[in-house]
């Protein structure tokens, strides 16, 4: 299966391949969903979203890391 026949609709993608081009972008799957057309807003507001998510988990691996990195 080519990429190109997933984009053309002459095949459909399975999960699994749909996860592994997903990990191989290094993004998730969702944005290989989403409309080339989205408006700039809608992106904005995802990125918003995303980082919300994310966010209190970077701050807690940066509170770890600075905790064992006092402790040495």
């Amino acid at each position: 299966m080519m990429v190109k026949d997933i984009e053309a609709c002459r095949t459909w993608i399975s999960d699994k391949t749909l996860e592994s081009l997903a990990n191989a972008l290094k993004t998730d799957i969702y944005r290989l969903l989403m409309p080339d057309t989205v408006y700039e807003e809608e992106t904005n507001r995802t990125i918003r979203n995303d980082l919300e998510i994310i966010a209190p988990k970077i701050r807690q691996n940066i509170d770890v890391t600075l905790k064992n990195a006092l402790k040495l």
